[in-house]
């Protein structure tokens, strides 16, 4: 690894594509955990490094699982069912 390699692993993180599906997961867990604060409290590069690092996590992870399990609920339709609630006919 040259002096730039290791410049740029210190700044942001190993290469989510030479990640294990186990460490992607630590790290995707560690970055959720993590967001907040760095929203709330952290500089503005900080806050730019933080989404940089995200994107880059769960695009792997998008990449890795494409057919993933998406729940009915998480969708825009599921959502709109959830908003009308059981006194409310559905609209036609």
């Amino acid at each position: 690894m040259n002096e730039h390699e290791e410049w740029d692993t210190a700044m942001t993180g190993v290469d989510p594509s030479r990640l294990d599906d186990q460490q992607l997961m630590k790290e995707l867990e560690n970055i959720h955990r993590t967001r907040h604060d760095t929203l709330l409290y952290g500089s503005g590069d900080a806050l730019r490094a933080h989404n940089g690092r995200m994107a880059e996590l769960e695009g792997e992870y998008l990449r890795r699982n494409p057919q993933r399990l998406i729940a009915a609920g998480r969708t825009r339709a599921g959502a709109r069912e959830r908003g009308r609630g059981p006194a409310e006919s559905p609209r036609v």
